[in-house]
C-alpha cells in the first residue's frame, strides 16, 4: 500500500517502519502516558527491535516537520492470526487524528491481505479509542501475572470488502 498524506496538520505521511526506527518506536512506547502509574511495569526495558520490525508490517506515522520527519506514531499488524500487535501515538502529538489515521492505514493493509477481522487486546486505558474508530468489544483477556496483572478488553476491527 502506498504512503497516504492526512489532512493533519502538520501533515503525515505514513510509511513502512525500517530498522533504523526501532529506538524511536521504543521512546513512543516506554515513553507512553498510558502506561504510568500502576502501568508503568509494563512497557519497562519494552523494546521495539529491528528483527520485530523486519518480521512484522509495522508503518510509521511521519511528520513533515525536521529532516526526514519525525516519528509521531506507528502500529504493527501481525497476518497470521491477524491481530494489531502494537498502536501507539507519541503522547505530544495525541488529538491530531493520528491514531485514526494509523487504524485507517492498518484497515486498508488487512484488506490487501485479504484478512475480513483483526484481533486488538487493549490497554484498558486506550479502550475508547478503539470503540470510536469502529472497533468492536468481542470480550476480555484474562489478567496473565506478572507480565500483565489486569483483565484487558478484546476488541476486532471488522475488516469490509472493497
Amino acid at each position: 500500500m502506498s504512503s497516504r498524506t492526512s489532512p493533519v496538520s502538520p501533515p503525515v505521511t505514513i510509511r513502512r517502519a525500517v530498522a533504523g526506527d526501532a529506538r524511536r518506536l521504543t521512546r513512543i512506547v516506554r515513553g507512553s502516558g498510558a502506561y504510568r502509574g500502576e502501568y508503568a511495569a509494563a512497557v519497562a526495558g519494552y523494546r521495539v527491535g529491528p528483527d520485530y520490525i523486519e518480521a512484522h508490517r509495522a508503518f510509521a506515522a511521519v511528520g513533515a516537520d525536521g529532516p526526514g520527519g519525525r516519528v509521531l506514531g506507528f502500529y504493527s499488524l501481525v497476518l497470521a492470526p491477524p491481530e494489531l500487535d502494537l498502536l501507539f501515538v507519541a503522547d505530544d502529538a495525541q488529538g491530531r487524528g493520528i491514531g485514526r489515521l494509523l487504524v485507517a492505514h492498518m484497515q486498508g493493509e488487512a484488506r490487501a491481505a485479504g484478512i475480513d477481522r483483526v484481533k486488538v487486546v487493549s490497554h484498558l486505558p486506550a479502550a475508547d479509542f478503539y470503540h470510536r474508530v469502529g472497533a468492536v468489544r468481542t470480550g476480555t483477556a484474562l489478567a496473565n501475572p506478572p507480565a500483565v496483572p489486569w483483565d484487558r478488553p478484546e476488541f476486532e476491527f471488522r475488516i469490509p470488502p472493497r
